[in-house]
């Protein structure tokens, strides 16, 4: 029997799962599809606080994710680095004393120490407006912090693994069952059913935290959940810099433009509120439209829906608070600890990717009395891997890993393996020779490929291309079709 099953390979579960599994119990997480599939590869990809939320007055929300984003951006510095936000003033929305008066809070609630402080800019003084229509000439500049949202959670997936979990990718749950007070649990995945025994079941499972409590319930049909969808746009580079804009929309909610992959710019996000399909989210014309025209509201350049490459959407499963706007749920998260027949299981509803490791502490904490031979809490100063060197180290990262001699290890290329891997590149660029040397498009290798596959759970093409690594955003459509015939091929001779 094993100590703990997680269901949902998230950023709550692949969090709870490692911060379990590093005070010493037995854990098996089970996700029914890629790792980060759904929600948690749909985020805005910020560490942040949440500035908004200021307006709300939800104050320990914001100074608990700042206090969370010094932690990450110190564990975490090849995925999570720190970025400039410009928030121009507009005269027709909010007056500039509040805004002043926010970002000081901003500043000072989680007693920031890496980051750089808020500074005021004026037109003329500063070219951060240039690229702005005439009318914005004041602006604010502050700090928070970029994420790689999926390599977060492989990361923490691959942590967990390191320290004796099982992780167990497309793999379903499709019963639980209570005997003698602990939990018979059965798997599905591609070569079959299996069965095995748990002393306490985390649910995990985001969009779908009531379908496994229905598992666990059967006839119980209880929701607890509101459904936010929040969809995001890939346009042309709009601006030149490494800082992001925050935009003001009409309607009271914010929008962000970020630099993304070098050569584009993020726009998002929609709150819309959600009935669909779970598992089959997509951007809607309306969304497209919306987010298009909030940019064209600053931007000098308009933006239009035939500048798009590219959009993602994902379902927010937001704690049900029963707000009226569906920009206004609560953002924080909720555990609840039950016991089915005298088997424990605890439910996670909503939550930020900022705080998902305080989260996955305080859940871990929640479960302490069925556990008394677990370690006491652990991750708050242990580095994520390959992020184990110094917060401001990137630059003498790149600079270690261009004396790798690799035959491919151009600057340019350096840099990204530096940033999605960090210090773990170094193995990587030690296998690009021979077949490990074979370039699919956008810098991608087969020894990169084969790395994923072996360490980091890729079980498929797209889990490669587009979370992984986003280098099917600058292939060809050629290019993705070979490399997905040499991945089946690859999986086909393995026999995987």
């Amino acid at each position: 029997m094993r100590d703990l099953l997680v269901i949902g390979g998230g950023i709550n579960g692949a969090g709870i799962a490692r911060d379990a599994a590093g005070r010493g119990l037995s854990v098996t997480l089970v996700e029914r599809d890629d790792l980060a599939a759904h929600t948690s590869s749909a985020s805005t990809k910020l560490i942040h606080g949440g500035l908004r939320y200021l307006e709300l007055y939800d104050f320990a929300l914001v100074r608990k994710a700042l206090i969370e984003r010094e932690i990450l951006l110190k564990a975490a510095p090849h995925i999570i680095w720190p970025m400039r936000f410009v928030l121009p003033h507009h005269k027709a929305l909010r007056p500039a004393w509040l805004i002043r008066l926010g970002l000081f809070l901003y500043d000072h609630l989680g007693g920031r120490k890496i980051l750089p402080p808020t500074k005021v800019l004026r037109r003329g003084a500063s070219d951060r407006l240039d690229p702005l229509k005439d009318e914005f000439q004041l602006a604010f500049e502050y700090s928070d912090g970029w994420v790689e949202d999926a390599r977060l959670v492989v990361l923490n997936a691959m942590d967990a693994r390191e320290r004796g979990a099982e992780i167990l990718v497309r793999t379903a749950c499709t019963s639980l069952k209570v005997e003698n007070g602990t939990w018979r649990a059965t798997f599905r995945d591609a070569r079959g059913e299996r069965t095995e025994s748990f002393r306490a079941v985390v649910n995990a499972a985001g969009a779908w935290v009531d379908d496994v409590l229905g598992l666990a319930r059967p006839g119980q049909n209880e929701t607890h959940l509101r459904l936010v969808k929040g969809s995001h746009i890939v346009v042309p580079r709009l601006h030149e810099g490494p800082h992001a804009y925050f935009f003001q929309n009409a309607d009271g909610r914010i929008m962000f433009a970020i630099p993304y992959e070098h050569k584009f710019t993020l726009i998002g996000t929609t709150d819309i509120a959600y009935d669909g399909p779970r598992g089959a989210v997509s951007i809607s014309p309306e969304e497209i439209t919306y987010l298009c025209e909030g940019a064209s509201e600053y931007y000098q350049t308009p933006v239009t829906p035939s500048d798009v490459v590219w959009t993602y959407s994902g379902v927010r499963p937001l704690y049900d608070d029963h707000a009226a706007n569906a920009s206004k749920v609560t953002r924080d998260y909720v555990l609840h600890l039950n016991k089915i027949d005298g088997a424990p299981v605890l439910s996670v509803f909503g939550g930020k990717i900022t705080t998902y490791r305080e989260l996955a502490e305080a859940a871990v904490d929640d479960l302490d009395a069925l556990f008394p031979e677990a370690g006491g809490p652990w991750t708050r100063k242990t580095a994520l891997p390959g992020g184990d060197f110094p917060v401001h180290g990137f630059e003498a990262l790149v600079t270690r890993l261009s004396a790798s001699g690799s035959s491919i290890g151009t600057s340019l290329r350096l840099r990204r393996l530096a940033r999605l891997y960090g210090t773990r590149a170094e193995k990587i660029l030690g296998e690009e020779h021979g077949a490990g040397a074979q370039l699919f498009g956008a810098g991608l290798s087969a020894a990169e490929a084969g790395y994923l596959i072996r360490e980091e759970f890729a079980r498929d093409a797209d889990d490669i291309l587009w979370r992984r690594t986003k280098c099917g955003l600058h292939m060809s459509e050629a290019e993705r079709a070979a490399f997905a015939d040499w991945f089946r091929e690859r999986q086909t001779g393995e026999g995987v």
